[in-house]
């Protein structure tokens, strides 16, 4: 096992994988930039260390920095968590230069995996399914034109190098599709500063489906069942969950022997997504594969029982996995919500600022993966999640009614949340009925907010009530618990029971 680890990252990632080290008996090493310094992630870490200005360039992303931390300290690993370096073959490849573990697959797999065009190509010789397209970047706009009309619209441009959205343009008319081609181009260049751009058919209606897969370093790869992630804003996923309400255990299977055969085809190690499009029918198409922890990773934590960042560590320091295919069993269900520092009321606008006031949920069923603390300053610098709140039960209604439970018991002060986005998701009959696509959120949000329920109303002036008490407690003793004009407040029926019971000889 390791001496040290390294954490290169920040936030709720960092503080998850500080604690796993911890649990292993690891001592953990954080990184922080200057806004960072008071950090969560840097308060739980054993030793942490400066590595530069707020710009991710000058900290999150500097190789050279954090590989000078990691000599410095000692440590013979480095966790990338995700975002930031955790894609990048260059990082990982520096990290085997300097004689340090990379805890995530090689180089030459996420050089691979990492150009959508390329990992198309692979898959093709592997004989995975994938959306009807192009396999190469588009050379022209003739080439554009002629795929387009062979493979029929709507189509969906996207960058070779793209992730989050960006670089990606759907076209529904042969007369959008030249300024959609520029367009995409153009931003996928500033992106990623490469320009290349590829064009697939865009499936109506689509499911986004991922399968977790963990290979070790010994030639055995298994698959952990699948998430949905198809409630998403601007091809950014806001709500996941695990299983499926489409996936039947055929279709898990087959997808999760498809996802597999990718793994294998890439020479991948670790932990890693194969995601996949679905139609309403369950036919379904490789995407392209995370290599990477995924944010969403806990929901599978918690129906399959594993800790896939324990996994993650031990298959990095050597050992096999400890478990076969036929040895995972799914129980129950979770979903995850992200819960960002926006403002709903200003198209979700970042909302950095000092988080005075924080009440988090807690209860049975109820996990909540954080980053924050009462009286951080959420910094404007970086990617505004705060956290993730997850709710599991038996089955998905339980989960449901444990996380619309968690979601009223949830408060921050002093900066704006999505909170209330998820309240109207878990709500909504469709969403409730597990009639999903890609497009649910857009519609959710073109309908008119609906007013609190009488459940939300009750939820809103406890948590009123109990700020008044707590800023202002000799106001809130002299109008209520001292009760008009400071006279006591009478005694209830169940106290004047109790009391009359003790007063009673035995």
């Amino acid at each position: 096992m390791f001496k040290k680890i390294l954490v290169a990252n920040r936030g709720e990632i960092a503080v998850r994988v500080i604690r796993a080290c911890h649990e292993l008996g690891i001592p953990s090493v954080a990184v922080y930039s200057d806004v960072d310094r008071a950090a969560l992630h840097v308060r739980k870490a054993d030793e942490a260390y400066h590595i530069g200005a707020p710009p991710a360039a000058e900290s999150y992303l500097n190789i050279s920095k954090i590989l000078d931390v990691a000599r410095r300290a000692g440590a013979d690993a480095v966790h990338p968590g995700y975002g930031f370096l955790s894609e990048n073959p260059k990082f990982a490849r520096a990290c085997q230069e300097a004689g340090v573990k990379f805890i995530g697959p090689t180089a030459a797999s996420m050089e691979m995996m990492g150009s959508k065009t390329r990992a198309r190509q692979e898959m093709e010789k592997a004989g995975v399914p994938f959306v009807p397209g192009t396999s190469r970047g588009l050379q022209s706009f003739d080439e554009a034109e002629l795929v387009a009309a062979r493979i029929g619209y709507p189509v969906m441009l996207k960058a070779a190098a793209g992730g989050g959205g960006k670089g990606m343009r759907l076209v529904g008319t042969p007369e959008d599709l030249r300024s959609a081609l520029e367009a995409a181009r153009s931003e996928a260049q500033r992106s990623f500063g490469d320009s290349e751009v590829y064009i697939e058919k865009y499936i109506v209606n689509p499911r986004h489906i991922e399968m977790q897969i963990l290979a070790d370093e010994h030639g055995n790869t298994v698959y952990l069942g699948e998430r949905e992630c198809s409630i998403q804003r601007r091809h950014q996923k806001v709500l996941e969950e695990a299983p499926s309400p489409l996936v039947d255990p055929d279709m898990r299977r087959r997808m999760g022997e498809i996802a597999v055969r990718v793994a294998r085809a890439a020479g991948y190690t670790n932990a890693g997504t194969v995601e996949f499009l679905s139609d309403q029918e369950k036919n379904f198409y490789f995407l392209e594969m995370n290599t990477r922890l995924q944010v969403e990773h806990p929901v599978t934590e918690l129906v399959t029982g594993l800790d896939l960042v324990h996994l993650q560590i031990r298959i990095a320091a050597g050992e096999p996995l400890p478990f076969k295919q036929e040895d995972v069993f799914l129980r129950g269900h979770a979903i995850e919500c992200r819960i960002y520092a926006e403002d709903p009321d200003n198209n979700y606008f970042p909302s950095p600022g000092r988080i005075t006031l924080l009440l988090p949920p807690a209860g049975p069923g109820i996990r909540h993966d954080s980053g924050t603390y009462e009286g951080w300053t959420v910094p404007i610098d970086y990617d505004p999640l705060l956290a993730k709140l997850i709710g599991y039960g038996t089955d998905r209604r339980q989960a449901i009614m444990r996380l619309q439970r968690a979601l009223q018991e949830y408060f921050a002060a002093g900066i704006k949340t999505n909170i209330s986005l998820f309240r109207r998701i878990l709500r909504d009959p469709d969403f409730q009925a597990g009639k999903l696509d890609t497009g649910f959120l857009e519609r959710l949000l073109a309908k008119p907010a609906g007013h609190p329920t009488d459940h939300e109303k009750a939820a809103i002036a406890a948590i009123a009530a109990g700020l008044f008490h707590v800023l202002d407690p000799a106001a809130a003793h002299k109008n209520g618990a001292g009760g008009s004009n400071g006279a006591e407040i009478p005694a209830s029926q169940w106290k004047r029971s109790a009391r009359a019971d003790a007063l009673r000889p035995n």
